[in-house]
């Protein structure tokens, strides 16, 4: 096995990566916990979108253990679930570059003005993505962009407008990964490791850890989910997640 290629290498490479993060992102944290914590002091919530394996930050966002009550995912099965659309939809590769999609998965989803987004793209040029940054502009939404800098700087964007999410966000957070996101490259060409996932939850991680310790200096009780699977934790759960009744979907 080459060194250049295995476990001990993408360790190497994560690390560095979690590293340049850590140097590089402190005060967009900050920024991004302002917004959220204002966003909260008024009664809004925190909604998550994002397309690919960008849903899977959206869902560190929404939804999970340690994490906070008032916040909604969005996701493109949102169109099925809630918009009454046949779900071959879904089987259309090319569906996150249609920037149509974008208004009716904001329109299904349950917003009001006080609300704040986070919008997720390693990429940062898709159709769905950009329309929908467009959209929570226009709206008056603040809004925080998770993306790679160093790809979305790389790339033409595929939406009309010629406009990036890192163009459109209140607040740029950089994943720190690196161009393709695999960071290993292979000797025949491509590269093997993604690096966008790790990072980006540190990133959600952190700003919710920044919330919640502004929302306690303030005399708050934070609204964060227990674990589901520990003593009294669903019930508890439940309690929180009624204040927010219908402003929350929580589905598989």
């Amino acid at each position: 096995m080459t060194n250049e290629i295995g476990a001990p290498a993408y360790l190497t490479a994560v690390t560095a990566a979690i590293d340049r993060v850590a140097r590089t992102q402190t005060e967009g944290v900050r920024r991004a916990a302002d917004l959220i914590t204002a966003a909260l002091d008024r009664g809004g919530v925190v909604q998550a979108f994002g397309c690919g394996h960008s849903e899977a930050l959206s869902m560190e966002i929404a939804g999970r253990a340690g994490g906070l009550v008032p916040s909604n995912r969005i996701a493109l099965r949102d169109l099925v679930l809630y918009g009454g659309a046949d779900r071959s939809i879904l089987e259309d590769p090319l569906l996150e570059r249609d920037p149509t999609v974008a208004h009716r998965l904001y329109e299904l989803a349950p917003v009001k003005p006080d609300d704040v987004f986070v919008l997720t793209s390693n990429s940062g040029v898709n159709g769905v993505i950009v329309e929908f940054a467009l959209l929570v502009k226009e709206h008056g939404h603040p809004l925080i962009g998770i993306t790679s800098l160093d790809h979305t700087a790389r790339v033409t964007p595929g939406h009309p407008s010629g406009r990036r999410l890192a163009d459109l966000a209140d607040v740029v957070l950089d994943n720190g990964a690196p161009y393709g996101d695999a960071a290993l490259p292979l000797p025949d060409g491509g590269a093997v490791g993604a690096i966008s996932s790790i990072t980006g939850a540190l990133l959600a991680q952190q700003v919710v850890a920044e919330v919640v310790a502004r929302l306690l200096d303030a005399g708050t009780r934070p609204p964060v989910y227990l674990s589901a699977n520990v003593p009294g934790g669903r019930e508890r759960n439940s309690e929180l997640e009624a204040r927010y009744a219908g402003r929350i979907r929580r589905t598989a």
